[in-house]
């Protein structure tokens, strides 16, 4: 598995949550499905953006509220699922951790990708030492402009 810490200029809860939307974007584009797992608050938000952002294209997805069995035809038809933390994933490829912790359901997803704001660099930190004591692959990428 590798993770990816990706490192925002920005200081904003929607600049994390547009990426996030990028980052669903790509991965789709190249066959990837995402498991996006955030705070249960913002679980709604990250539902509506993904269907107005980008604003050229639809990213079809699946939203997942808390308890909630997922409907069979979730599975093959949404690449992009939305869950809350503590929702088991549906797709193990790639894990887009919004949460504030790391999920105890690592085993399987070939990446993970956390997505740390300007003003948060010390949980991020925390989060990176914990994920190399794990012994996983780490990548960190700075990002200044990426919209």
């Amino acid at each position: 598995m590798r993770v990816n810490f990706y490192i925002l200029a920005d200081v904003d809860e929607i600049a994390r949550q547009r990426f996030t939307c990028r980052l669903a974007g790509r991965a789709v584009a190249a066959g990837t499905r995402v498991h996006v797992r955030a705070p249960a608050a913002a679980v709604e938000e990250i539902d509506a953006l993904l269907w107005e952002y980008p604003p050229e294209r639809f990213l079809p997805h699946v939203r997942l509220n808390a308890g909630e069995t997922p409907p069979a035809e979730a599975k093959p038809a949404a690449p992009i699922v939305v869950a809350a933390e503590g929702e088991t994933p549906i797709h193990r490829e790639m894990l887009i951790n919004l949460a504030p912790d790391i999920p105890d359901f690592l085993a399987g997803f070939e990446r993970v990708s956390e997505i740390i704001l300007a003003g948060e660099r010390a949980a991020g930190r925390t989060k990176y030492r914990s994920y190399r004591e794990r012994g996983y692959p780490l990548f960190h990428h700075e990002l200044d402009d990426w919209e």
